[in-house]
């Protein structure tokens, strides 16, 4: 079954990246990842202010601003598709990822099979 972890980071340093992570960490979780034959895809999302966010109003008025600007420093900072037999599966690779250290969390969502 395919899950989605949406990597959260609590907060971001200077360079925008984690402060609670290493690039070694982030390359051997990868590595980890694929060599288990789990990764479906996954992406890093780029630094929050190169973000827009977009609403439709009920009468179909479009506004589009800078950002979003969270009342939290948590950020989504990328997500990742794994292909695991379960849901506790996908809850031990959530836990393995760097992002759910030191104030990051790891939100775990199945993905739609709309074909089943």
């Amino acid at each position: 079954m395919k899950y989605m972890l949406l990597i959260h980071s609590g907060g971001v340093d200077e360079q925008g990246g984690a402060p609670q992570c290493t690039v070694e960490d982030w390359m051997a979780y990868d590595k980890d990842v694929r060599d288990a034959g789990i990764h479906v895809s996954g992406e890093s999302l780029a630094d929050l202010v190169t973000a827009t966010t977009v609403r439709v109003s009920p009468t179909g008025e479009r506004t589009v601003t800078d950002g979003p600007f969270a009342e939290t420093r948590e950020l989504l900072g990328g997500f990742l598709v794994i292909d695991v037999p379960d849901l506790d599966a996908a809850l031990d690779w959530a836990a393995r990822c760097p992002g759910s250290r030191d104030g990051g969390s790891v939100v775990v969502r199945p993905v739609a099979d709309f074909g089943a």
